[in-house]
């Protein structure tokens, strides 16, 4: 299969990881304001 080669070169690669971005965050949860109303929301990352 084609599709596994790729995925296995990345992989010994280590060329597979992405990180998102914050302003992107911000971005998305402004759709969702009201959701977050009140509410308490705990991130799990490092700095």
């Amino acid at each position: 299969m084609a599709g596994n080669k790729s995925l296995e070169a990345a992989v010994r690669a280590k060329e597979d990881e992405f990180y998102t971005q914050l302003t992107d965050i911000e971005k998305e949860l402004r759709h969702y304001k009201q959701h977050f109303r009140d509410k308490t929301i705990l991130c799990n990352f490092t700095i």
